[in-house]
């Protein structure tokens, strides 16, 4: 077991852009995660999304790994715990994170990390980055979400090869298959995150928590009822509105719109 603090082992930065960079910091140990640490980790998301300073968030792991899962040296502690207890499940936090999170992954994001990396809005990849599901391997059933969101993310015969292999999905077929946005070379995977992040920060933020709440929220539903809901939060959103709020929106677009346009 790393002796080092929970708070050692989850590093958080905030830049004055706006941007706040959370670290797995255990690399000799590939980023592998003891409860301390998913504690710590489910803290920092919870503590992001509330503070106003910060529009996005990028997550990454130092070393050769992202994440290797959980210490299976601390097992017991880990899994005879309560699965339902949210303040140490961190996908549970960042999926609640009303802020954009991008995942910068290199090397192995293994079982835990692939969860982490699945709960991510934006996954950016080294090209040696490896997402593999060992729930199977070695009799662990999963409980952050892998066995759902997998399926309906690059669909249910893939997912299914994955997860009942225990197959290395490589970056560059995770891109193929639409789990991964962008990959790069390993050195420039933090570089490209933040472009994402600063791109998104470049657009009205109140909206782009809105907008993720819906699109997060509507891809639950079946197509009918993500489209009402839509229609829903966008009347709310409208009726709801001031003539001062209208007229800031134009001033906006029209700000906006007189700026050449930048590429990502």
């Amino acid at each position: 077991m790393d002796p080092s603090s929970p708070e050692d082992l989850i590093l958080v930065e905030r830049d004055p852009s706006g941007v706040a960079f959370v670290t797995i910091n255990r690399p000799k140990s590939l980023n592998s995660l003891t409860r301390p640490m998913m504690v710590a980790l489910a803290g920092a998301f919870r503590r992001l999304d509330a503070d106003p300073s910060v529009g996005a968030i990028v997550i990454s792991g130092r070393g050769r790994a992202f994440c290797s899962g959980v210490d299976l040296t601390a097992a017991a502690e880990v899994f005879k715990g309560d699965v339902k207890d949210d303040a140490a499940n961190p996908v549970a936090q960042m999926e609640r994170c009303r802020k954009p999170v991008i995942g910068a992954i290199t090397g192995f994001a293994v079982t835990a990390g692939f969860e982490i990396a699945l709960a991510c809005d934006v996954l950016v990849a080294g090209r040696d980055a490896k997402f593999v599901d060992t729930h199977t391997r070695f009799g662990i059933f999963p409980s952050w979400g892998l066995s759902q969101k997998l399926s309906r993310i690059i669909g249910p015969n893939r997912a299914r090869e994955v997860s009942l292999t225990g197959m290395a999905l490589t970056a560059e077929m995770a891109e193929k298959w639409g789990l991964v946005n962008h990959v790069v070379n390993n050195d420039e995977v933090l570089k490209k995150a933040k472009e994402v992040a600063g791109a998104i920060l470049r657009n009205n933020r109140d909206m782009v928590l809105r907008y993720k709440s819906v699109l997060n929220d509507g891809f639950k539903m079946d197509l009918a009822h993500a489209l009402a809901l839509e229609k829903e939060r966008a009347h709310s959103y409208y009726d709801g509105m001031t003539k001062e709020q209208f007229e800031m929106m134009k001033k906006f677009i029209s700000g906006r719109s007189s700026k050449p346009s930048s590429k990502m």
